[in-house]
């Protein structure tokens, strides 16, 4: 049992690296952890598409995050923005990058459209990234970057539900923390981050690299050279700060969503007849990502009720002992596991603080220190997995004309120069706090 998710989790990788399709390796991955468990191959399928519930709220947002950001593109007030960065930044490989990597953060926090935004705004600039010769797995990590940093070290729209998260599951064990706490805790894995995206940017991907000349239709070519900024673009402003108060408010992606879509309409921005259009271009958008999510999430359910997971934590914690250094890289490689094969931090979080609070009390770690394991191990593994929202979006734009792969081009490069910092930084965190 204590083997189930090490190798049930090897398989899912080894498959994606072999270029399997990742729905394919999560559900050959789920049922191998199923079989391993005991179950027979029937009950193993039952229990997966059971599961398939846990990120049922998620990939609905996602869906209706991809409308509305259908609808903003509409308005053409991100052509604009592609225009002024192709303007500014032509011929500026880093800067053009480190500018991604900066729009990429505020979609975790001031606008609140998390990947939505990527199929949209980077096609577009596809292009140019050929014509500079910019290494696009310097542009992956980038927006990957975005998409993790401000949640594991902001607390405020994405970051706010995160900490909120971890809190609410240290309180349900036992432990009582503050978000300003659990915020101070995570700055410091945080900064990893912000040395592996340096890292790649400055010195791994920072040379010229020619981009392959085949390619499959791309949106490069389809921006309206008229577009200026109009009365529309206000109200489409206006209708994003009114999806991003009300996403605050209510602490309800799906409610945020819902009112910048609505509000879309109202203001007549984009007009009614188009409401099919727009949804069925969210679906389109992301639809995939939402489905291998729901899938990632029947692979979580599996390894949980069979109690795969437990088994782990308990062997290497009786190993350990109460030698906190060890048992603290012991909790951050089972985080990186559990978080690899879920591929979702928020939905790895309850499960984290359930097994190690106990172990951390029993150690001897402070409040903020395992706050840190479990913040630290929950991000773990976001970046670099085949079904993670955080590698998926990225690879939704940058492969729109083919010239990208899922598995070498994001996951291998993101988990490389995030994971191995987030790991190094959060062990740190958890000795120094």
């Amino acid at each position: 049992m204590t083997w189930v998710v090490v190798i049930s989790v090897l398989v899912m990788i080894i498959l994606s690296l072999a270029r399997v399709h990742v729905i394919i390796a999560i559900l050959t991955a789920g049922l191998i952890a199923g079989l391993m468990a005991g179950l027979n191959l029937v009950e193993s399928i039952t229990l997966l598409v059971e599961g398939m519930g846990g990120q049922s709220s998620a990939a609905l947002s996602y869906i209706l995050l991809g409308a509305f950001a259908a609808a903003i593109s509409y308005t053409g007030i991100t052509h604009l923005l592609v225009r002024y960065l192709i303007r500014v930044l032509t011929g500026k490989r880093t800067m053009l990058v480190l500018v991604i990597a900066g729009i990429a953060s505020l979609s975790q926090n001031l606008v609140p459209v998390h990947i939505a935004f990527i199929p949209i705004l980077i096609p577009p600039l596809l292009k140019l990234f050929d014509q500079m010769d910019l290494d696009r797995r310097a542009v992956a990590t980038a927006l990957t970057f975005g998409l993790k940093a401000p949640y594991v070290m902001i607390p405020a729209g994405f970051g706010l539900l995160f900490h909120e998260t971890i809190l609410k599951g240290m309180a349900n064990n036992g432990v009582d923390i503050s978000t300003n706490e659990i915020a101070l805790a995570l700055l410091i894995p945080g900064s990893g981050m912000i040395v592996g995206l340096l890292i790649a940017v400055f010195i791994t991907y920072r040379k010229p690299k020619k981009a392959d000349n085949q390619s499959l239709n791309s949106k490069e070519d389809e921006l309206d050279p008229v577009v200026t900024f109009n009365g529309k673009h206000w109200l489409t402003i206006i209708a994003i700060i009114g999806a991003l108060v009300m996403q605050l408010v209510t602490d309800n992606l799906i409610i945020g969503a819902l009112t910048g879509l609505i509000l879309m309409f109202a203001f007549l921005v984009v007009p009614f007849k188009k409401g099919d259009f727009i949804m069925t271009e969210g679906i389109t958008m992301m639809g995939t990502i939402a489905f291998v999510m729901l899938i990632a999430s029947g692979f979580g359910h599996v390894l949980s009720e069979t109690g795969a997971v437990i088994a782990l934590v308990e062997v290497s914690s009786d190993l350990l002992g109460d030698n906190k250094a060890l048992i603290a890289v012991v909790l951050l490689l089972v985080g990186l596991l559990i978080t690899m094969g879920i591929g979702s931090s928020f939905g790895t979080i309850p499960i984290l603080a359930a097994l190690y609070v106990p172990i951390c009390i029993a150690t001897g770690f402070s409040p903020m220190a395992t706050a840190a394991l479990i913040g630290t191990a929950g991000a773990l593994g976001d970046a670099g997995s085949p079904a993670s929202d955080s590698t998926l979006g990225p690879t939704s734009g940058l492969n729109a004309d083919g010239k990208h792969h899922h598995i070498w081009d994001t996951c291998v490069p993101t988990f490389i120069h995030f994971n191995i910092p987030l790991f190094i930084f959060g062990w740190i965190a958890a000795m120094v706090l």
